[in-house]
């Protein structure tokens, strides 16, 4: 499957082949949305989607056109429940629809339910961990609308902040019991999860993102947006910006991860970790890393799911190292293709 990453800013896609162990990047292509096609995570304005979706396509000239989406936002709910253990899940499914008023705060015929046994080990009480999510039908059938408009079938819709833990997972060598903390800065949000022997234990998103920066930028310079992202991709920003914007950025990144990290260790009750990952929007500030781990003191490196996989004769290596950061979502929603799901 193609992972496919819409984002409120732009539309990401991989494609990703495995042969024994080994992965291999055959395609990727990353477009602008443009204008403001998104309020809240909810599109607005499905011209501009259709139309990075439709160059997308062009870009990868991929003979699939089976995807693998994900969704996030306020609407999305992640929750933790206990079941009793041994249930089928015809069963799990039952039970879960007789308690969904307590468990779900919207309507049943208003979202879409899914779940998964976490664990078979019981909890003190005999009961299994049950990972249940809903998400509002509209933002699930929205983006189906979309990409069949354009010839691609919505095979997996996961959820953003677990394709962001699929893709450490899956890319990201760690050792046994080893815990592994990614954050992904994205336009509007930054992305937090823990993965520990290839399991996404933790989760969370919290608001702040690149769009802090970028509009500083443009009233800076007096630029429209999509320049601005040019020109901090390309590194190609007058110099003076990284003494009248990048300080106070760094300060509130700084103190959004600090609130991310305190929160997580609160949650899960593990300790501070002593190295973490970042990519996402951010990926291509090049002293992001440094500057991170001097404020936060623990080790800040950039996360590239790519690092260790063959890269096809066509790809451009140059290009794929200056975006590899912000193809990670779009990488975890790839390696669902290896994955058992059930439907």
């Amino acid at each position: 499957m193609i992972g496919l990453d819409i984002g409120t800013r732009f539309i990401k896609a991989v494609v990703i082949e495995k042969s024994g162990e080994q992965y291999n990047l055959q395609a990727y292509a990353c477009e602008p949305i443009l204008g403001n096609a998104f309020l809240e995570r909810e599109i607005k304005d499905f011209e501009a989607v259709s139309h990075a979706l439709k160059k997308v396509k062009l870009a990868l000239k991929s003979k699939h056109n089976s995807v693998a989406i994900a969704v996030s936002g306020s609407t999305v709910l992640n929750k933790i429940v206990y079941m009793d253990p041994g249930q089928t899940d015809h069963e799990l499914e039952s039970q879960i629809e007789l308690e969904a008023d307590s468990l779900i705060p919207y309507p049943l015929n208003e979202v879409y339910i899914d779940f998964e046994e976490r664990s078979h080990t019981l909890t003190t009480n005999n009961k299994v961990e049950v990972l249940l999510s809903a998400v509002h039908k509209e933002l699930v059938d929205r983006r189906i609308t979309l990409l069949r408009e354009v010839g691609y079938e919505a095979k997996i819709v996961d959820v953003e902040s677990y394709a962001l833990g699929a893709a450490v997972a899956a890319f990201y060598p760690s050792e046994k019991q080893e815990t592994v903390c990614c954050i992904n800065i994205g336009a509007s949000h930054l992305q937090m999860c823990a993965v520990r022997d290839k399991e996404v234990i933790y989760t969370k998103d919290h608001n702040f993102g690149m769009d802090v920066l970028i509009k500083d930028l443009t009233i800076l310079y007096n630029q429209e947006r999509s320049q601005i992202e040019q020109q901090l991709t390309d590194d190609t920003l007058p110099e003076t910006w990284k003494q009248d914007a990048y300080p106070m950025f760094l300060a509130n990144l700084q103190q959004s991860i600090n609130r991310a990290l305190q929160v997580y260790i609160s949650a899960s009750g593990e300790v501070r970790p002593s190295s973490l990952l970042i990519c996402g929007g951010g990926g291509h500030l090049t002293s992001l890393p440094e500057d991170l781990t001097a404020d936060l003191g623990i080790e800040v490196m950039c996360f590239n799911p790519f690092a260790d996989m063959v890269i096809a004769d066509n790809i451009n290596q140059g290009d794929l190292k200056q975006i590899s950061r912000q193809l990670i979502i779009a990488a975890g929603l790839a390696s669902r293709s290896f994955q058992p799901w059930h439907i």
